[in-house]
């Protein structure tokens, strides 16, 4: 009985790379969950809504405005958050030590004389 009351509370460690990784990938799926928010509502209202007149249709650079707001600016700002994340938010884990080098050297030369 006393072991399965320890093992209902006994505390679960995680390892540092998952934790980092999870983390990640929350603001990953956070980040597009608001562009899907925003994009989608954004061109269904404002893109619709100009098929009526097509002659008052407002253009950005030639691009139909709600498309340039909708759609361009979005990925613009996808585009600028994703350089941003990889280049200095994400970090390095360390994975442990790589197999032995005599070990790698001759599965590489076996696929090289192949």
């Amino acid at each position: 009985m006393s072991d399965s009351a320890e093992t209902q509370n006994a505390v679960i460690e995680y390892d540092p790379t998952f934790l980092h990784s999870r983390r990640e990938a929350a603001i990953i799926f956070g980040v597009w969950a608001t562009a899907l928010v925003w994009s989608v509502p954004y061109c269904y209202f404002n893109g619709y809504s100009t098929l009526a007149s097509p002659e008052e249709l407002q253009t950005i650079l030639g691009i139909p405005s709600w498309v340039f707001w909708g759609v361009g600016f979005p990925w613009l700002l996808a585009d600028v958050f994703t350089v941003w994340f990889c280049f200095f938010y994400m970090a390095d884990d360390d994975l442990g030590e790589e197999a032995s080098d005599a070990g790698s050297a001759s599965s590489s030369d076996a696929g090289a004389e192949a």
